[in-house]
């Protein structure tokens, strides 16, 4: 594990990453093997056997991550999603998730259509409301799952706050894998919109956190992966167990190209958040969007949270059309330098609209409930020239 008293941008650029000792390559080789030969039955050097468990590659991205994390544990995965479901094997039928209610589709799915089928049961709060939060937990309750800032509305979570209420809950005995420690629910905050450069949910009291690497840390909508990051030993252990039986684990070639990408991780969050500020204030002051939502705006709800508990607002921004789904489907049509398309946190802007694409798995009475409503679209500002990108904007919206 690297230095940690290095910074951001020296730790992303350098953690988990010593030259090639045999050629002294700058770069970390990709280790394209899928066993490693074997001095005597089971004996392996570094724990390298098969490439499942281990390869050098992985466990560079998994170091670097980590240490941008300020985690002693990290683990690749081969996308959000299955990093997600490796979680979920921590728990067991009868088990009790308490939700936000305003995640990405794919997270409400997995929990509403496949783990619900195996007796794993779930409420989703709004965590903006502490009072409603506490309320929402069950003496079954063993994992705590938020996004800050959620997708796609953008609430921003006050981490602090849910990990203190989490806490307060008494340790379970049927709740353990070194049978001898009865544990706590499990906080996981997914941390995919903010990243590592503007938030670490580990140092404000959570157990576990989660990215989709195909965001903003892939940065170049080029590969698909995932990670978790934690400091707990015990659960580490675990999820490792729990990866390796079940498979889920990245191409030694996707790890290099996430490691590629981790490089410029600050510089390119810096211009994201630049960019969307300015959009967030051409939006608001538009003659045909009713309503912009974005963090780093004074009328964002949770503005101050935002202020205490990041280092930046990001590069997302959700805006109401005025005439609903006809007026927001000429836009969608008409932008030019925004691409339409269901990901995020590229190079590249990207627009979309939410009902239709990215929370169509979300109930319609769900999505009323948090205002994905048919006038929504939500844009991932990249990192293009604002000026060019505002005109694109000004240009679909006319």
């Amino acid at each position: 594990m690297p230095e940690t008293s290095h910074r951001f941008a020296t730790l992303a650029i350098h953690a988990g990453q010593a030259p090639d000792p045999t050629t002294g390559a700058i770069m970390t080789p990709v280790y394209m093997t899928s066993t490693y030969v074997q001095a005597s039955p089971g004996v392996v050097k570094d724990g390298y056997d098969y490439s499942r468990s281990k390869n050098p590659t992985r466990t560079a991205l998994e170091s670097n991550l980590a240490a941008l994390e300020g985690a002693r544990h990290g683990l690749a995965f081969s996308s959000g999603l299955g990093a997600m479901d490796c979680v979920l094997h921590l728990l067991k039928s009868g088990d009790h998730v308490v939700l936000c209610d305003d995640v990405y589709g794919g997270s409400f799915r997995i929990i509403d259509k496949v783990f619900s089928h195996l007796g794993i049961a779930a409420t989703r709060v709004d965590m903006t409301d502490l009072r409603a939060t506490e309320s929402a937990f069950t003496d079954n309750t063993r994992l705590v799952w938020l996004e800050t800032p959620t997708n796609p509305m953008l609430k921003v979570v006050d981490i602090a706050a849910v990990a203190t209420l989490t806490r307060r809950r008494p340790a379970a005995s049927d709740f353990t894998w070194d049978k001898a420690t009865p544990r706590k629910p499990i906080l996981v905050v997914d941390n995919t919109f903010a990243t590592p450069f503007l938030q670490n949910p580990l140092s404000l009291g959570a157990d576990i956190v989660t990215h989709s690497c195909t965001k903003y840390i892939g940065g170049h909508s080029d590969v698909v992966g995932g990670a978790l990051l934690t400091s707990d030993d015990a659960l580490a252990a675990r999820l490792r167990f729990l990866q390796n039986a079940c498979g889920a684990v990245p191409s030694p070639m996707d790890c290099f190209l996430l490691l590629r990408s981790t490089k410029t991780l600050h510089v390119r969050m810096e211009r994201h958040g630049a960019n969307a500020v300015k959009i967030a204030d051409f939006l608001s002051s538009h003659r045909a969007v009713e309503k912009v939502t974005y963090p780093g705006l004074t009328s964002h709800p949770q503005h101050e949270i935002a202020k205490r508990q990041m280092r930046g607002y990001g590069g997302m921004i959700t805006a109401v059309l005025k005439g609903g789904l006809p007026s927001a489907r000429r836009f969608l049509e008409r932008v030019k330098l925004f691409s339409l398309g269901e990901s995020l946190g590229g190079v590249e802007s990207l627009i979309e609209h939410p009902a239709i694409m990215t929370h169509a798995s979300v109930p319609p009475e769900n999505r009323k409930a948090l205002g994905i409503d048919d006038g929504l679209v939500r844009l991932s500002v990249g990192i293009e020239d604002a000026a060019d990108l505002i005109n694109d904007l000004n240009t679909a919206l006319s």
